[in-house]
This record gives C-alpha cells, sequence and structure tokens, in this order.
C-alpha cells in the first residue's frame, strides 16, 4: 500500500513542530548568489586576462569567412592584360577551369572589349583599355584608366578600396575584381569541389557522366595498356589536385597508428596491471613502483611522447605507433589496476577454498570479472585513439594529419582540407558506432 501524500497543512505543522529542521541558514540562502557571483567574478578576470575584447576587436573575420567560404568553394582568377587598347586573357596553368578556358560569362569583342559578368546582371563588368563600367548590386560605378591609373567618377561605396592608383571591387562571395593600370585580375567563386573526380589531364575530364559511364564499359580503349574503367580508376586515384591515392593512404596509415598502438598498450598494461594491483600482488613496494610507472606515462602526454620519438625515429607512422603505445600503457594500466582493486574477492576466496593454485584463482576468479571491463575499456581509447592519432600526426608522426598540416600550411588548399577532414569525421563515426556496439555486446554478456 501505498504511503499518502504530504499536504500543505501536514507541511506547514511539519514546520511549526521542528523549526529547527526546516528553518535555512543564511549560508542557504547565500549559497546561490554567491555561486552565481564567482562566476561572474571570474568570467570578468578572464576577459580581463587575456585581453578578449582587443582580440574580438582586432579579429579579421572577413578573412576567416572568406577562409570558410572556400572549404566548399573554388575560385578562377583570369587576368585581363591591358597593352594599348588591346586586352588580352591569361589563365593561370593550374587553373580549375583547365589548361584553355573559354567560359561563357567572359566575352570579348574585337579585342577592345571584355564583358564579364560575376552573377548576372546584378554583378557584372564592361572593361575597355580606358575605362570600366561595373555594376555591384545597387551600386553602378563608372572608372577612367589615366596616366595615373584608375579613377573611380563620383562617390567611393563601401564595397570599393582604392590603392596605388588602382581599386579592388568586392562583391560579397561571388568574387572581386581588382584594377592595375597593366592588367585587371579577375575572381568568380564557384560552389563545389573543382575537378574531384578526374583532372584536367584525364581523358574523362569535363565529360558528363552518362558519357563517362558510357566510355567506361564500351567504345575503343583511351590507353592501351589497360580498359576504360581501369583508367578511369586510376586517373580518380592518380587525380593531381585531389591526390586521392595519398590521401587515403594516409588516412590507413592513422588508422593503423590508432589500433596497433592501442593494441601494444594494452598488451602490456594486462599484465602490468596484476602487478599494481595491491589486492593481487601484496607487495607494497612493487605496487607502488608499477603504479608510478603509470603515472609517469600518462602525465608526459600523448603529443609530447609523439615529438620525442619524432626526433628519434623521424616522421613517419612509426613514430606514431610508439606515441599512443607509450600513452595507453599508462592510461590502460592505471584503469586496469583500479578494476582490479574492485573485484568481487568472494570468487577468488571460494576458487581458493577447493585447492586451486594461484594461477587458477586469477584465471577463474578474476578474469570473469575484469576482462569485459578491460575490453571494453580498450575500444573505447582505440575509437578515441583513432582521433589522437590525426593531431599526433601533425606534429610530425605520419599519417593524415600530416597530410592535412601541408594543406593548410599553403593557406590556399582549403577545399582539400575539408575533404579530409569529412574523411576523418566519418572514419570517427565508424569506428565510434562499431566501438559502442561492441562495449554493449560485452556488457550485456557480463
Amino acid at each position: 500500500m501505498a504511503a499518502p501524500a504530504i499536504t500543505k497543512g501536514d507541511l506547514a505543522r511539519l514546520t511549526t513542530a521542528y523549526p529547527e529542521v526546516f528553518a535555512k541558514t543564511i549560508w542557504h540562502r547565500l549559497r546561490p548568489w554567491l555561486i552565481a557571483l564567482g562566476i561572474l567574478a571570474y568570467a570578468g578576470l578572464s576577459f580581463w586576462h587575456f585581453n578578449l575584447a582587443s582580440l574580438f576587436e582586432g579579429g579579421n573575420w572577413e578573412r576567416a569567412g572568406i577562409e570558410l567560404l572556400q572549404w566548399v568553394s573554388y575560385e578562377t582568377r583570369p587576368t585581363i592584360d591591358i597593352k594599348g587598347e588591346t586586352l588580352q586573357i591569361s589563365y593561370n596553368h593550374y587553373d580549375p577551369l583547365g589548361y584553355a578556358p573559354n567560359p561563357a560569362w567572359i566575352t570579348q569583342t574585337g579585342g577592345t572589349r571584355t564583358d564579364v559578368a560575376w552573377w548576372g546582371d546584378a554583378y557584372r563588368m564592361s572593361l575597355t583599355a580606358t575605362g570600366a563600367e561595373i555594376v555591384n548590386g545597387a551600386d553602378h560605378l563608372q572608372f577612367r584608366n589615366g596616366p595615373k591609373g584608375w579613377v573611380l567618377d563620383g562617390p567611393v561605396p563601401p564595397s570599393v578600396k582604392l590603392q596605388d592608383g588602382g581599386a579592388r571591387i568586392y562583391f560579397g562571395v561571388v568574387g572581386n575584381v581588382e584594377l592595375d593600370k597593366a592588367s585587371v585580375t579577375i575572381r568568380k567563386r564557384f560552389p563545389g569541389w573543382a575537378n574531384f573526380f578526374f583532372d584536367p589531364d584525364s581523358p574523362y575530364w569535363d565529360k558528363s557522366w552518362p558519357e563517362i559511364a558510357a566510355r567506361m564499359v564500351s567504345g575503343t580503349r583511351l590507353d592501351p595498356a589497360q580498359s576504360n574503367l581501369a583508367l578511369a580508376l586510376d586517373n580518380f586515384w592518380n587525380n593531381a589536385n585531389w591526390q586521392h591515392g595519398d590521401v587515403w593512404t594516409k588516412l590507413l596509415q592513422t588508422i593503423v597508428m590508432a589500433f596497433v598502438g592501442t593494441l601494444f598498450g594494452a598488451i602490456v598494461a594486462f599484465p602490468l596491471s596484476f602487478l599494481a594491483a595491491a589486492n593481487i600482488t601484496r607487495v607494497m613496494p612493487l605496487n607502488q613502483l608499477t603504479k608510478r610507472f603509470f603515472d609517469f606515462l600518462r602525465c608526459v602526454g600523448l603529443l609530447v611522447w609523439a615529438l620525442f620519438f619524432t626526433r628519434g625515429f623521424g616522421p613517419g607512422p612509426l613514430s606514431g605507433i610508439s606515441a599512443i603505445f607509450v600513452s595507453e600503457a599508462g592510461l590502460l594500466g592505471k584503469t586496469y589496476t583500479e578494476a582490479l582493486e574492485n573485484i568481487d574477492n568472494k570468487q577468488r576466496e571460494g576458487i581458493s577454498s577447493v585447492g586451486a593454485s594461484a594461477a587458477q584463482v586469477q584465471r577463474y576468479g578474476v578474469l570473469p570479472q575484469v576482462l569485459p571491463l578491460f575490453t571494453s575499456q580498450a575500444l573505447y581509447q582505440w575509437e578515441s585513439n583513432t582521433r589522437s592519432a590525426t593531431v599526433i600526426g601533425a606534429m610530425g608522426a605520419g599519417g593524415i594529419g600530416l597530410k592535412l598540416l601541408e594543406a593548410m600550411r599553403t593557406n590556399s588548399n582549403w577545399a582539400n582540407v575539408c575533404y579530409m577532414v569529412v574523411l576523418i569525421l566519418i572514419v570517427v563515426y565508424v569506428f565510434d558506432g562499431i566501438s559502442n556496439a561492441l562495449r554493449k555486446r560485452l556488457i550485456a554478456g557480463t
């Protein structure tokens, strides 16, 4: 039978009868306010100590926005050289449009006039050697090219930056144009990743998917040494712009680094944890020495170990495996020891009472209790080290982390950075799911 609920009248009578129990002290009344005041004081101190106001004020947010935009878009940069009355268009050798582009959004009339459309009629330019008419949204700009450079007729809108006889006009996310006395540089941005499947050197480049599929399964061989399907796979794998083969190889190195390093760490931590557990090995100096050894391995830190082994073995997966192995030996040794020291001793006593040897006591009285937990912890660390291997790879330990750092250092391959980040996220997501599923099975079986 359920107990009757306490009414407000009952609570009032209890409060009157036992005031010393229900009365709140001044500490209980002020505690929430003191906690809130402490949080505000700490936040204010941090804001002042780290000078966050100037950091936010001096941050180059426009540059950050452009770099984020570069993750999911690409840019082409044709240059129009002004030679007398003639305008000549040239492209960078590695332009994403290919080696001899002829885009529809650039048109030339008689070699003396060039029309460029960034985004329909709202963002466009008509250029001659002596003048430029630029429509930038609501702004209609007229530039004259004289002896001292480009001169803007009328007021200067915020989207225009005048500089040393030239000017730069920003069109937002679709690009910009830079006017110089001898040339005009155009930047137009497109969504997506250019040449992701095939680079301009591939015979499949700039072909529609139906045409690519038809060439793969029929028609004469494009390369006498291999089939069209094999050629397409080879062109994709060895894409010069995206380097899929190298990226996937480095990603596999990262996965191997995480797995092998965690496995070796668990193998070493397993026997040492029995020496560190005071209820298993009843030799206090040996317990303390082993525990302090685990502390040393853990306190140095994974990044420091990665730097140490990189200096010793040089850049490469061996350095990453060694760093993860040493770090995991300390971390798993610590957790394994705690698991052993918290086992139920009744099972050990029961097996020991029937005359079992010390090894049999550990095999049948201890291992069944801790082995699922040991495996679960090792699986969790394997999933965690898949992420950590990327970070230490950037420190020189090899894998996709080093590849990611190389792409970031160029400050121009942000689409490649996004590609590798997406691959890392997918791998971590898959491994996290596998690890969680295996841990649930182990826990359910205990």
